[in-house]
């Protein structure tokens, strides 16, 4: 005697639920290549903006710098969204504080005076 083809199916699926398994089987190569990728790609890049925007933010008079198009200068005035940079005797360019792309020469801080000598 043959048995109904949707008998079998029918209590197979009531058995284990294979459908959920195999769904779950297939979506594990998926979440492992977002893990890699994240991994390998996502929190790298959001490392070197952390530290490309740390730079920026400690900016101040005197630092050499480079920009992103290749202009080198020393920092001469620093605003919130400008940088003044020097390139030459008497020649200034203001650049976007984003724009600098490496600080070459960072000038030390100058010390509080607080009325000591």
């Amino acid at each position: 005697m043959q048995v109904p083809f949707t008998l079998l199916q029918a209590g197979s699926s009531a058995a284990g639920q294979p459908g959920m398994e195999a769904f779950l089987i297939q979506l594990l190569p998926l979440v492992l290549i977002l893990v890699i990728f994240y991994f390998l790609l996502i929190r790298p890049q959001q490392k070197r903006m952390k530290q490309h925007q740390d730079m920026v933010a400690a900016l101040r008079r005197g630092d050499v710098v480079v920009t992103s198009g290749g202009i080198i200068g020393k920092v001469t005035k620093v605003d919130d969204t400008e940088v003044s940079v020097e390139i030459a005797t008497d020649t200034v360019i203001r650049v976007l504080r984003h724009t600098i792309g490496e600080v070459r020469n960072k000038t030390d801080p100058v010390p509080a005076n607080d009325g000591k000598k």
